[in-house]
């Protein structure tokens, strides 16, 4: 029996086998699975899957959104007219969104893409090898949704698109990525860092058995020994390779950081000529005047940067080839800012460029200056140092090695072993110039990982699992939130579209 094509829309047209024209002719004609599969391009649909990647992980309106946005260490002022949005940014910090916010409906359709993309590639019968690419992207992403809005769209590969996709949730939704991880593992390569591998697999297999407890009961995890020995064991297979260390840190976030940093497990791979919105890292927050010129928009709190030592270069360093070109530092940017003549810069006014420490959801008076500034990806600046380049070359990072000793020490000290993950926490904490602790508690850990994953979308999540995320932080959020904001609500739209998916509790 031949198997309409449904299910191939997406591949017909990554593979131009029709014109626009002719493609609604054919999708009601004669178009079957085995026509489709004798003309695929493979690397082409692989590809496709990777860069699918570049929305959802790479644009200030992805996961960044939702996962750091509403946390303690980033908020979107409207400064005046610029940067309102209707308010889509006030909401995420502020923690009072609802199922018809945007960020939230792109977020869960981008991610699916990813699902879908993934899953049609399979209907391809690739080699093995390409098969657990595929499997450990979906993987990724299904990680994702499942952190975010508890409820995962699945459909096995071949199956009618006129049907509606099953929904998994909780840890029946973790279940299967963890399948799929430990099925794809035999077949995944060591390498390298801008493609699916099994170094990667097992980052996110940690990721997975250290947050099982949050995704069974989100406002009282139980954390079962059984998963955390998992978590250290997995981490110490990774460890044990040699494949990777640590590296001086702002190396993970520069233009070629792929090729330079020992840390890097997995990235999204942006090239000179092909690239997403890594820019976002240094454009959403930087003033207008500066080099290369910004948004002006995205500031951390004072909370936030003071939770860093003086010595910690995570909360600012110059750059070498970079900071002597322009006058910026890297970091968080506080006070007076120079050009690379060491003469202060102004504002658009005239006024002293100096970022203060206190910002509001609404600025009023100098919308300019209030807030301190992020810039952690060192900008991909042009020859000349004149300005930014169009298409920036750092790689997205996805999965890092200080990630995996982190996650071994929460794992360590949840098990009642505080003295070797003490240990680990200090082995990063020397690496980035930060004293070393003389005892670790869950609190002091849950510090930690903000200062070392700031702005690469892994806030909430920590908070979540640490017991944080609905307290209140500072004049921007001084209430408790509802428990109902400890996951996302299901778009409107996707629930219209599938009577599988229920909205999430007191949405």
């Amino acid at each position: 029996m031949k198997m309409k094509n449904k299910f191939i829309v997406t591949s017909l047209l990554a593979l131009s086998l029709v014109s626009c024209s002719r493609l609604e002719e054919k999708l009601q004609g004669d178009i079957t699975f085995e026509d489709a599969r004798k003309n695929a391009d493979i690397s082409n649909l692989l590809k496709g899957c990777y860069n699918s990647f570049r929305g959802p992980f790479q644009d200030q309106t992805g996961v960044f959104a939702l996962q750091d946005m509403s946390t303690d260490l980033c908020i979107g002022p409207t400064r005046g007219g610029d940067w309102d949005d209707n308010g889509v940014w006030r909401v995420l910090h502020q923690q009072t969104w609802d199922a018809e916010n945007q960020r939230i409906r792109e977020n869960f359709n981008n991610l699916s893409t990813i699902v879908f993309n993934t899953t049609n590639l399979l209907n391809f019968n690739p080699s093995d090898a390409i098969k657990a690419e595929a499997l450990m992207l979906r993987a990724y992403a299904m990680f994702y949704i499942l952190d975010l809005y508890d409820q995962v769209p699945f459909r096995e590969p071949g199956e009618n698109l006129l049907n509606p996709s099953q929904v998994l949730t909780g840890t029946e939704a973790l279940d299967k990525i963890i399948a799929d991880l430990n099925t794809a593992m035999p077949n995944l390569g060591n390498g390298p860092a801008t493609k699916a591998n099994k170094w990667a697999a097992k980052a996110l297999l940690m990721k997975c058995y250290l947050n099982r407890g949050v995704y069974a009961n989100r406002a009282t995890p139980t954390f079962a020994a059984a998963d955390m020995t998992q978590v250290i064991n997995l981490g110490n297979e990774i460890v044990a390779s040699t494949q990777f260390s640590l590296a001086s840190f702002y190396d993970n976030f520069k233009p070629n950081n792929t090729q330079i940093s020992t840390e890097l497990l997995f990235v999204n791979e942006n090239t000179a000529t092909e690239s997403g919105n890594v820019r976002f890292h240094w454009h959403a927050s930087q003033h207008y005047n500066q080099n290369p010129s910004g948004w002006n928009g995205f500031t951390t709190l004072a909370s936030f940067y003071d939770k860093f030592e003086a010595s910690d270069v995570r909360r600012g360093d110059s750059i070498i080839g970079f900071s002597n070109q322009t006058g910026m530092r890297v970091g968080l940017l506080y006070g007076q800012q120079y050009d690379k003549n060491g003469n202060k810069l102004k504002d658009r006014s005239g006024n002293d460029l100096f970022y203060t420490r206190d910002i509001t959801s609404i600025v009023t008076g100098n919308v300019e200056t209030p807030g301190i500034r992020v810039v952690k990806y060192v900008p991909d600046m042009k020859a000349d140092f004149s300005s930014d380049k169009d298409v920036a070359d750092n790689d997205m990072v996805l999965l890092r090695y200080s990630d995996v000793l982190l996650m071994i020490a929460e794992a360590q000290l949840r098990s009642g072993q505080p003295a070797p993950a003490l240990a680990n926490v200090n082995t990063v904490r020397a690496n980035r110039g930060a004293t070393s602790l003389g005892a670790l508690t869950l609190d002091i850990l849950s510090d930690e990982r903000g200062r070392e994953f700031y702005w690469e979308a892994w806030r909430r999540n920590d908070l979540v699992r640490f017991g944080k995320f609905l307290a209140p932080f500072g004049t921007t959020k001084p209430g408790t939130s509802d428990a109902k904001y400890l996951i996302f609500p299901i778009p409107n739209t996707a629930i219209a579209g599938n009577p599988n998916l229920k909205q999430n509790p007191g949405y």
